[in-house]
């Protein structure tokens, strides 16, 4: 990818609008603005400008702004030209700078020349796509203060206690003659608990801030005709699943995108589940199984005309997850016997009895951590790094407090350190680079 190019993009969407923009990245930005215009386009200035095709026609007419380098937000040179916004005039504009001289952008292409150049790092750079892409207000609002970098910061303090505390210990090692032995140092053994207990805080948050991200995954569960479908419907605010009094009518997955109380959830309205002879009855319940498996949380429905039978017990026993939620379901037909559940709810989908508590249940730790406003956006690449330098930390922590292995300590912590900066860009490999920012809109 020669960084040298110049490049251009529409970026503004698709369609018919009152105003679309173009934007050129690159060495030959102002220049091909200004052939463009077949005038001058001045830095720090909103200026109105015709735009020309290659035979001096007029092509439309509208506002160029141009950002010098390094004042831009990829580092380069750029120029922002506001047309009108029809696709044709877009893409014969946008034609015409390619004669010009640029190319067509690749997808995320100005964003990753602006952490190439240093402008973001890469947890803002994922912001930015986080942003544009951000499905309830809780999760905007995590995406600018990623993009603000309030989970960089994090980070980067983070590493600076690991680098400190590595070069206590390689110091040491230095002074491995000398009759002091400095890993016998107690200060070691706290500071390698600060670091953990640092890593774990940030472990929650960015767990928060995946799910944030990617949604709360929510699946209901139960013997047929627990209310399951019911529940569904009520939650999506439409018969998005058919219900009847006949058992065993969801066969397959029904997933549902919603938003619960600013936080994006995904609900799984799964098949009943019991021994079944029928292929595809079969096929769905295995489904609902693998469903469950991958939920942040599992409502568990009992019908409660019916109250909690062997079959349910024997479900719930296998299910044995901190995230399970015991629901009565029905509750308007029989009143609701919680014995050994006193934890479990009652609802009713008919009067709405026990589904804002329900709900509260559901979003309840994700919500208040929103609260405090400090909430960010976080990857599953980013939870996954972090798990990786939790293990090297406790790596470190088991070999201090046996062998006292300066050289394996010292290692561990320069993993940790390692995974850390994947986080943030400061190492990582152009593979991932090219993954991430595929992801992209085109033009930014």
């Amino acid at each position: 990818m020669p960084q040298h190019e110049t490049i251009a993009a529409i970026a503004t969407p698709p369609g018919t609008g009152g105003i679309g923009i173009l934007r050129l990245s690159g060495e030959q930005a102002l220049a091909i603005g200004e052939s463009l215009c077949r005038n001058e386009i001045n830095p720090g200035l909103i200026q109105f400008r015709r735009f020309f095709d290659a035979a001096g026609q007029l092509l439309d007419h509208g506002i160029c702004l141009y950002f010098k380098a390094p004042h831009s937000f990829s580092g380069e040179d750029c120029v922002e030209i506001q047309a009108h916004g029809g696709p044709i005039v877009l893409d014969m504009l946008l034609e015409r700078l390619c004669e010009l001289g640029a190319r067509l952008a690749r997808p995320g292409e100005f964003s990753e020349r602006a952490f190439l150049n240093g402008k973001l790092d890469l947890t803002q750079a994922e912001a930015i796509a986080d942003l544009i892409e951000s499905g309830s207000r809780a999760a905007s609002r995590a995406a600018i203060r990623s993009l603000e970098g309030r989970f960089s910061q994090q980070v980067h303090s983070l590493v600076d206690e690991i680098i400190n505390l590595r070069a206590f210990i390689e110091a040491a090692l230095d002074f491995a003659e000398e009759e002091i032995d400095f890993l016998e140092n107690p200060d070691i053994s706290r500071r390698l608990d600060d670091c953990q207990q640092h890593l774990e805080n940030l472990l929650t948050q960015a767990e928060q801030g995946r799910t944030l991200q990617e949604g709360l995954s929510v699946s209901l569960a139960g013997l047929p005709n627990a209310g399951k479908s019911s529940l569904l419907n009520y939650l999506a605010g439409y018969e998005a699943a058919i219900v009847t009094e006949i058992a065993g009518t969801t066969r397959d997955v029904l997933r549902e995108h919603i938003s619960l109380k600013g936080i994006p959830v995904k609900v799984n309205d799964t098949a009943g589940l019991r021994k079944s002879s029928n292929p595809v009855e079969k096929e769905g319940i295995k489904r609902a199984w693998e469903t469950m498996a991958q939920s942040d949380v599992i409502i568990y429905l009992v019908d409660s005309s019916k109250g909690l039978t062997p079959a349910d017990q024997e479900i719930i026993d296998q299910l044995g997850d901190a995230s399970l939620q015991i629901v009565f379901s029905k509750s308007d037909l029989a009143p609701v016997d919680q014995h050994d559940h006193s934890e479990s709810l009652a609802i009713s989908t008919l009067t709405g009895d026990g589904m804002e508590m329900l709900i509260q249940r559901i979003t309840g730790q994700v919500s208040d951590y929103n609260q405090d406003n400090q909430a960010f956006m976080a990857r599953r690449r980013h939870v996954d790094a972090l798990l990786r330098a939790q293990e090297s930390i406790q790596r470190a922590m088991h070999t201090f407090n046996t062998t006292r292995s300066g050289e394996l300590m010292a290692e561990d912590l320069r993993g940790a350190q390692g995974y850390l900066n994947e986080i943030t860009g400061e190492f990582t490999n152009e593979d991932l680079l090219g993954k991430i920012f595929s992801t992209f809109c085109i033009g930014k």
